[in-house]
């Protein structure tokens, strides 16, 4: 049993640490201005939410002619979808860290609470990625859910820390 815990506590980290290293850094400048503050709102991410639900799945079995072969084909193309939106999260959340870390580092005034905000909310961003792909994983084969709500809260504390720092710093990041 503590072995089997090991393991997958093991392959865990190793698929939190790929998935770091894999996302690219954000090439160019960060256009860190109102309109690009707007173009990153979770609102974007709100339909992750309901997109895996299992309602609709139920909904789905009650229909006449449903058969467990269209059932795994609704849930391969279900996540899909959500693995797009996972991507593009995923770029988004890259590019406020990125943007923070720069604003911080130019700032005039040191922040370690921003700084501290930007490490924690990071870690657990990965983390809750990590627990994710797990859970999609085994949503696609038909068993449990998937709960992306504290990866949209992450990029939501990440957004409102850049609303920090953006009207004290805008003259200078623009």
């Amino acid at each position: 049993m503590l072995v089997s815990i090991v393991v997958v506590m093991g392959l865990a980290g190793a698929l939190a640490w790929a998935m770091y290293r894999r996302q690219a850094p954000f090439q160019g400048g960060l256009p860190v201005d109102a309109s690009w503050m707007e173009e990153l709102s979770v609102e974007r991410y709100r339909p992750m939410l309901r997109l895996l639900d299992e309602a609709e799945i139920r909904t789905l079995r009650s229909c006449a002619g449903f058969t467990a072969r269209m059932e795994a084909r609704f849930r391969r193309q279900r996540c899909d979808i959500f693995r797009q939106y996972l991507a593009a999260l995923r770029a988004d959340f890259n590019c406020l860290s990125m943007a923070l870390k720069r604003l911080m580092a130019e700032s005039t005034q040191d922040r370690p609470d921003l700084a501290s905000v930007v490490v924690r909310n990071r870690a657990a961003f990965l983390w809750a990625l990590v627990l994710i792909e797990f859970r999609l994983a085994l949503y696609r084969r038909g068993w449990g859910t998937v709960n992306v709500a504290e990866l949209v809260n992450r990029f939501d504390v990440m957004h409102a820390a850049l609303h920090v720092l953006v009207p004290a710093e805008a003259g200078s990041a623009a």
